[in-house]
């Protein structure tokens, strides 16, 4: 099969177009035959490496993808020949006991499809049936795949874990990512209403197109937390999803007494310095959150296949041309989700 190799962590010109041996399934896995990927800033951490990461090499890419089942390994009845499917790259063990509690995002031997093992810059992939979630026939690939990650781990951090009830008022720092452009359909779609801080006139856009009422432009307000304070009656709002880090500080200052900051991610950096006094004098709880459970996963790909959150879509790229599509990520130019074609 064709797939998007690395041998060498690095810069985007690690990544390879090579021909390598199509895998068959084992007993209880499935191969999905993918007509799309999707890019995630995870793919951009694993090629370039981390202290501690030790993968065996060559290494694929890729948490999302969306396909067809060409192959069923023993024991699988729960799904047939050419059933279209996308997947959950959230790999729980399904033995222990946070697996068998419902918690598999915290699975004692978790790994993340593309992070650690295989992923789906490839024409094929092996994966338990579990993990896949059946699409219906006129649904999107690239829509699909663009969904899967970003959705369910939204769906996690803000109404799993956040309870973001009807009514509550939300800051979304970020206008134009996977996570963030779910969080304001999902907020929108709870009842919340949103306040999104961006860094350009196209980005909040975007946001403003999605269901965010109020929007802060953040090359033009450097201390956006002053705004989010003008423009909530020197309340502050409910909740903040902050995923980039180093803007903390800010984010404390944003919120109200009792609010609540939820987190998924260090987009700027994993090392901040912050003033601990916002957390203890206004009461603040710091909610961070990894993908989501298989049940999250059906709840939100269900809300999707029903139109009733609608994923947004950057630019295609050929599987060969994986590298111009991790340049376009790297560098912020991606309004929504960035996915490759395959076949």
């Amino acid at each position: 099969m064709k797939a998007i190799i690395f041998e060498n962590h690095g810069s985007p010109d690690v990544l390879k177009y090579a021909t390598i041996p199509t895998p068959k399934p084992a007993r209880n896995q499935v191969l999905v035959k993918l007509h799309a990927a999707a890019l995630n800033r995870m793919d951009l951490l694993v090629r370039a490496g981390w202290f501690g990461l030790k993968l065996d090499l060559p290494h694929i890419l890729g948490a999302d993808g969306a396909g067809e089942i060409v192959e069923l390994g023993e024991g699988v009845d729960s799904f047939q020949l050419g059933d279209r499917v996308v997947i959950n790259a959230n790999l729980g063990c399904g033995d222990c006991d946070f697996c068998l509690g419902g918690q598999d995002n915290l699975c004692q031997a978790w790994h993340l499809l593309g992070e650690t093992t295989y992923g789906t810059y490839a024409e094929f992939v092996l994966l338990p049936p579990k993990q896949l979630f059946r699409l219906p026939d006129e649904f999107d690939c690239h829509a699909a795949a663009a969904s899967s990650l970003v959705y369910q781990t939204a769906w996690h951090s803000l109404i799993t874990r956040g309870k973001l009830g009807p009514g509550e008022k939300m800051l979304i720092v970020g206008a134009s990512g996977g996570v963030n452009t779910a969080s304001i359909q999902i907020a929108k779609l709870t009842g919340a209403s949103v306040i999104v801080v961006g860094s350009d006139a196209k980005k909040l856009e975007l946001a403003e197109s999605l269901g965010a009422e109020i929007l802060i432009n953040r090359s033009k307000s450097e201390k956006w937390s002053k705004e989010v304070y003008k423009l909530t009656n020197r309340k502050g709002v409910d909740v903040v999803v902050d995923n980039v880090g180093t803007t903390f500080p800010l984010s404390f200052r944003s919120l109200r007494k009792g609010g609540r900051l939820l987190t998924v991610g260090n987009t700027a950096a994993p090392k901040f310095e912050i003033d601990n006094r916002y957390i203890f004098a206004k009461h603040i709880s710091i909610i961070g959150s990894t993908m989501g459970t298989l049940k999250d996963f059906k709840e939100v790909m269900s809300l999707i296949v029903a139109g009733k959150l609608r994923p947004v879509l950057d630019k295609k790229f050929a599987l060969k041309d994986a590298r111009l599509a991790h340049e376009r990520l790297e560098n912020n130019e991606q309004l929504g989700k960035i996915t490759l074609s395959i076949g």
